[in-house]
């Protein structure tokens, strides 16, 4: 059986009496294992030669998509392309191999880095000083509202444990501030997917003593620029509040606008991706703070040292790729990029905001219902097209929401590519709809009942021999 089409699994290439390994000489003589320490029955290991191990391993690593070798257009994650020179200077020994307790004075360089990255994070967000500590980046929306409500403390508005989220929010936010001790209070969108200035201004109007800060994406979930920030901006600090800026779509503000200029007092950066660690799998992730003038003092320790410090130094390394001339350039680009495929897609899948949008966009599943074919079925046919899909069903304001980031580092043909395939997949749920709701057709494995794997996954090769 061909393992690259079939994924077997090393357990059934196993031949009993195969050996892939050769142990050196015993040069430490015998030592009985205490019985209590001993397995009652031997460990169920595959025996494979070299041969066999090499080709399945090789096998498995050609079946994973990832962003070197294919376009990804995984909204509201920014997986954005890692270039290797950041990979190059995070491998370099010097740092590779530096100990996080070792003597201060021997690890200058790096706290040089952190020092350069901090001050670049500050000219890049106007802001007055960062920290580097929080690992992700809901770590450091808990240490950006952990400096919010020490702030209040600190002036005896004790009382200030609100904290307004609106509906379009990235989830962490209102998990962020409850674990911070902080109560959330929703703040209701407008038809157009901007924050209702109405509404808030209702909310202001009954918890204005209470108000500890807004936290706001910007540019939203929706991938909109908040146009009415100077009002809402307003808005809170004349009742006593802060800003808070979730720095999540950092990526088309950079070289066009600057949250610090914007009135907002509190942001963390999710550094992986605006500066390019690609971080699917869950990691790894950096979640740097960056505070207005005054604030630096209530930074907590949430972290001895300074956060994935790999991560730190990529993210510098682009920064200074690029240079204060070209990072300019990332905004725009990523904004044109994302126009661009909305503006050549949208007269086959529902638009239901049509206006301009920044780094990523939404679309409410195809235009023609009539098909019956889903969103989830569209992402599981680009995967037979050799595309990752984009995030499917969030947010969740619309029923079959599908939303597609491109990141500005991605060329016009490979988009070109990208939009030929999603109008491919439109016209084939038109012809021929069973084609698209049973995709994929040429993955390893095909359609998976999802709900089922997630509350009974198979983890174990007994289990599912068992069940064979």
């Amino acid at each position: 059986m061909n393992n690259r089409l079939y994924g077997n699994l090393i357990f059934e290439l196993s031949q009993e009496g195969r050996r892939g390994y050769s142990l050196p000489k015993n040069r430490y003589g015998q030592y009985e294992i205490p019985a209590a320490m001993r397995r009652n029955n031997d460990a169920e290991l595959p025996e494979c030669d070299e041969m066999t191990v090499t080709r399945h391993y090789t096998n498995l690593s050609a079946n994973n998509f990832g962003v070197d070798n294919g376009f990804y257009p995984l909204g509201s994650c920014t997986m954005k392309y890692n270039p290797k020179i950041n990979e190059e200077m995070a491998a370099l020994p010097q740092f590779q191999n530096l100990h996080p307790l070792q003597p201060q004075e021997t690890v200058k360089g790096a706290e040089a880095v952190c020092t350069l990255l901090c001050r670049s994070l500050c000219e890049l967000t106007g802001l007055h000083a960062f920290t580097l500590k929080p690992f992700a980046g809901a770590h450091g929306e808990l240490t950006g509202l952990m400096v919010i409500k020490k702030y209040h403390e600190s002036r005896g508005d004790m009382q200030r444990t609100k904290v307004i989220v609106p509906d379009s929010a990235h989830g962490t936010n209102p998990a962020s501030a409850a674990v911070c001790g902080l109560d959330i209070v929703e703040v209701k969108s407008t038809p157009d997917g901007l924050v209702s200035l109405e509404d808030l201004e209702n909310l202001v109007s009954q918890e204005r003593d209470n108000i500890a800060a807004m936290m706001m994406t910007n540019p939203n979930t929706l991938g909109l620029f908040e146009k009415q920030i100077p009002g809402i901006e307003k808005l809170i600090h004349d009742c006593g509040g802060l800003m808070y800026y979730d720095g999540a779509n950092l990526n088309p503000m950079l070289g066009a606008a600057r949250p610090g200029d914007m009135g907002f007092d509190v942001m963390h950066i999710n550094l992986h991706k605006t500066f390019s660690t690609p971080h699917g799998g869950g990691g790894p992730g950096a979640g740097p703070v960056g505070v207005r003038k005054g604030l630096e003092s209530f930074f907590p320790e949430v972290s001895p040292y300074h956060g994935n410090f790999a991560v730190a130094i990529r993210a510098l390394a682009y920064i200074l790729s690029l240079g204060r001339e070209n990072i300019k350039m990332v905004g725009p680009l990523a904004t044109l990029n994302a126009n661009y495929i909305k503006e050549c897609l949208k007269d086959v899948y529902e638009l239901p905001i049509d206006t301009v949008c920044k780094h990523e966009f939404v679309f409410d599943g195809l235009k023609d219902k009539s098909t019956g074919v889903t969103t989830m079925d569209v992402a599981k046919r680009l995967l037979d097209y050799g595309y990752h899909a984009p995030t499917i069903y969030f947010p969740l304001l619309f029923h079959e929401s599908l939303m597609i980031e491109p990141t500005e580092n991605e060329s016009k043909e490979t988009i070109d590519g990208f939009i030929a395939v999603m109008r491919q997949i439109a016209e084939e749920a038109k012809t021929d709809p069973e084609l698209v709701k049973s995709a994929p057709h040429n993955t390893p494995i095909g359609r998976v009942d999802d709900v089922l794997a997630a509350k009974h996954p198979v983890t174990t090769y007994k289990q599912l021999k068992n069940e064979q």
